[in-house]
Formats: structure tokens, C-alpha cells, sequence
């Protein structure tokens, strides 16, 4: 069985034809010929005839992998994998050691092994096992071993020696970190899922739902500079922003600022990402996996998005058409203003389809709010963008060109009378400057006339005595 978007796929025949059409097919060919018939021509002296098996050591190598993803105690299977190369090295060493004796003459010194004349060594067994035991001392050098005596001898120790050194050691002195550092992939780019999954636990949620893994790709380049996680972000994401045909135009500089929004989200087999009718706010691009268009009964396919694909740009367009309610208005409160809710589009920035993740689903989401902060910098971007949506909707015949002439003759309408209560307010202000102006001058003239009433009252006092004036 293979895997396709998560999900395990059993059916013989699809195994099948993905086997023969996959590149380990040829391989598995030549390993497996029949090429132990030439021990009836050459004898059972050539082993080598056996080498084409070799060819199937990544395949060895793949099982290996497969293993370690499923058992339910990885650090013994990596221990147990690792000792396993060890011993086939020592064996496969042996195995020359034991060619290199035949070859100079089995017995003919004290390093060679022995051959059948000494007690034991009769038995094929007995050779083998010396040959075993030689191999793990010089392979390990723990152990005292026969001083060579001929060049083909020290060449040979020499060699082991080496290959003690270089890989022997770095095999055994790397079982540690294997087991410590195992989980630190996983860590890096996933926050501890324990806090949600004990909350999703409480609130009753489904088990499914429990065991997904949390993307955490922002709180991964959050601690680079700003410049540095533009670039990451864009070395990501950045071919999925340019396959979209409202961007292609568009600025590096603009796309850098987008890439830095993408929201990461995962959807499980069965899940939908949005359905028919709802209302837009954002549109996903699919990383990974395959997402299918399906009719209202859920089950019915009418198309499937594969890896590099997007949907849901429709949300992103702002194309103007049914006015909005005049700032004037007695429906709207003091101090807030209507935005046009997508008018023109007949879809009225709703969904028209619904979408189902086949299996586990990688996607990006842009929010409309994210979109509208970044083109708030670059106006030029934002008019590209809407001539593009609105040649999109026309092709899709979801914009209502009358409609978005009337919305037009509104605005302008609209801005006319603005103009003209502005003007209307600029005169109101004058007069009521000159107002002010008169009434200051009023005041100031009446406060002299009073001083002056005052010092003559005070003057005529003395004279005329206190009485009535």
C-alpha cells in the first residue's frame, strides 16, 4: 500500500501500476535475476556472481524508514539498526579477511587463518567464526592480533585500522545524539500541542481533530529581523504568489509584503474548506495535497485542485457597483461610514462552490484585510489589481456592467455634493468669522461706554453729594 493525501491506499491494481511505473521497478529487476545459474558453470568458489543483490539496498534502507515512522519504540530500533551496520561491516571485513588467507595460502603463517590441518578448522563454521573474531579485533582495536608479516598482510590491517577510525567510531559514538536529537525536527517547527489537545479533550472534541499537528511557522521566523523573514517568507512562498493571475504583474516589493500575511492551515480527509455560499473574506493556496470541487450532496466530484493551485481570489476584488449609503444619511450613526460590499459582482462575494480536502491538505491563506494593508502603501498595485478583477468578472460574466456604471454615476454624484456642502461650509465659516468679528467689536465699544459712565458717576459724587443721579 502507498500513500496519497494521507490517506492509505490498498486497491491491487492502483499498487500495481504505480510499482511498475516507479523508478525502483527497474532495479528490483536486476537484483533479483537469476544470476546464482552461473555456479553451474563457475563453481561455488565465486560468490561475487551475488552481487547484483547489492542492488537492493535502497530498498533495505526505505524499510528501514517505513519501520522507524510506525514502531512504537524508536530509540531501540535505531540502536538496533545501528548495530546491525556494525555487525555487517565486521562480517563483510571477515569475509576479506578470510579471501586475502585463501589467496596467500590458508595456514601459511601465524596472521593467515588457519587451514584444516589444525584441530577444528575442518569445519566451515570454525573458519567463519575465526575469520568473525579476527574482523572484530581489528575493526573495534580492542584486542592484541598476529603482527603482519607480508605487504598484502599490513595493507590490509592498515586499511581496517582506517575504517575503524573513520567510520567505525563515528557509527558507535553517534548513538547518543541519534536518540537525543531525534525529536528536534519535530520540535522546531511544531509548538506543544499538549495545552490544545487537553483543551479540545475537555470541550468533548473528536479524536481526529486532537491528533492533528498545529503548523507553527510564525512563531518560527518571528525572532528574525524584518528584512530576513521577507526573504525567508519569499523564498517560500513567493512562486505560489506569482502562479496567481491577479499578482503576476505586480512588484517584488509588494509580493515580499504579502508572502509576510499567509496565514498556514491544515485540513483533514473529508474537511471542507469553505462552502457554497459563504461569504469570502480570503483565498488559499495548496502547498500540499489534493482538494476536490463537489456538488450539493457532498460526495460527487466536479473537479480536483492539485498541489500549486489557488481559489477563492473572486474574495480579494473590491469592484464597486450598488452605492453605498450617502454620509448623510439618517441610517447611518454619526461618525461611521458604509463600505461597498463588492458591488458589481453578481456573486455578491460569495462562495460558488464547495470545496472538500480529499486527504491532509497544506494551504496558505490571504485575508481581504491583510491584502487591503499592504496596498494601502502602494496605490498603483491596487488599480492594477481591480482593472484585472474586473476583466476577471467580465470573462466570468459575474460583473454587472450596469451596475457598475451606476454605482460610478452615484460616486460621482456623491463627491459632487460633498463638494458642493463643502463649499456651502467654507461660506458659513466666513460669515460666521465675521460675525464673531462684529460681536468682539460690539462688546469692546460697550465696555469703553461703560468705563466712561463709570469714571463720570465717580466724578459727579463729590460735587452733588450721594443721591439719585
Amino acid at each position: 500500500a502507498f500513500l496519497e493525501d494521507g490517506i492509505l491506499v490498498r486497491d491491487r491494481g492502483r499498487i500495481r501500476q504505480r510499482y511498475l511505473r516507479s523508478s525502483s521497478f527497474p532495479w528490483d529487476v536486476a537484483a533479483v535475476l537469476p544470476t546464482d545459474l552461473l555456479y553451474l558453470h563457475l563453481g561455488l568458489g565465486v560468490p561475487a556472481v551475488r552481487a547484483n543483490r547489492c542492488l537492493r539496498a535502497s530498498r533495505l534502507f526505505e524499510a528501514f524508514d517505513r519501520r522507524e515512522t510506525r514502531t512504537a519504540h524508536p530509540n531501540a530500533f535505531r540502536v538496533t539498526k545501528l548495530m546491525l551496520y556494525v555487525f555487517v561491516t565486521i562480517h563483510w571485513y571477515g569475509c576479506l579477511y578470510f579471501a586475502l588467507s585463501a589467496r596467500l595460502g590458508l595456514g601459511a603463517d601465524a596472521w593467515v587463518c588457519p587451514n584444516a590441518s589444525r584441530p577444528g578448522f575442518a569445519r566451515p563454521l570454525r573458519q567463519y567464526l575465526h575469520s568473525f573474531y579476527f574482523s572484530t579485533l581489528i575493526l573495534a582495536t580492542v584486542g592484541d592480533t598476529p603482527e603482519p608479516r607480508r605487504e598484502e598482510e599490513f595493507l590490509f590491517v592498515t586499511a581496517g585500522f582506517l575504517l575503524a577510525v573513520l567510520g567505525f567510531a563515528t557509527i558507535t559514538g553517534s548513538i547518543g545524539s541519534v536518540i537525543s536529537n531525534m525529536n528536534a525536527a519535530d520540535a522546531a517547527f511544531y509548538p506543544d500541542p499538549e495545552p490544545v489537545r487537553r483543551y479540545l479533550r475537555a470541550q468533548g472534541a473528536g479524536r481526529r481533530l486532537v491528533r492533528r499537528k498545529l503548523p507553527a511557522e510564525l512563531s518560527v521566523l518571528r525572532p528574525l529581523p524584518q528584512g530576513l523573514r521577507a526573504e525567508v517568507a519569499a523564498s517560500v512562498h513567493l512562486p505560489a504568489l506569482r502562479r496567481v493571475g491577479l499578482f503576476q504583474s505586480w512588484e517584488h516589493g509588494v509580493l515580499r509584503q504579502l508572502v509576510l500575511h499567509l496565514q498556514p492551515q491544515v485540513f483533514g480527509p473529508g474537511e471542507f474548506v469553505c462552502r457554497r455560499g459563504d461569504v469570502g473574506r480570503e483565498m488559499y493556496f495548496i502547498r500540499e495535497g489534493r482538494l476536490a470541487v463537489v456538488a450539493e450532496d457532498g460526495v460527487t466530484q466536479l473537479a480536483v485542485l492539485g498541489e500549486g493551485l489557488y481559489f477563492g481570489e473572486i474574495s480579494l476584488i473590491n469592484i464597486k457597483g450598488e452605492p453605498p449609503a450617502p454620509p448623510w444619511s439618517p441610517l447611518v450613526p454619526p461618525g461611521l461610514t458604509t463600505a461597498p460590499a463588492s458591488p458589481g459582482n453578481t456573486s455578491g462575494n460569495r462562495r460558488t462552490a464547495n470545496i472538500m480536502s480529499i486527504g491532509y491538505s497544506d494551504l496558505f491563506c490571504l485575508s481581504k484585510e491583510d491584502l487591503a494593508e499592504v496596498l494601502a502603501e502602494f496605490p498603483s498595485a491596487r488599480a492594477t489589481m481591480e482593472a484585472k478583477g474586473r476583466q476577471l468578472l467580465l470573462r466570468m460574466g459575474k460583473l454587472d456592467v450596469h451596475a457598475e456604471a451606476a454605482a460610478a454615476a452615484a460616486a460621482e454624484e456623491a463627491e459632487r455634493r460633498v463638494q458642493a456642502l463643502e463649499t456651502a461650509l467654507e461660506g458659513l465659516q466666513t460669515r460666521a468669522a465675521r460675525l464673531l468679528a462684529q460681536l468682539e467689536s460690539s462688546a469692546f465699544k460697550m465696555a469703553l461706554r461703560v468705563e466712561r459712565l463709570e469714571c463720570w458717576l465717580q466724578r459727579r459724587q463729590p460735587a452733588g453729594g450721594p443721591g439719585p443721579a
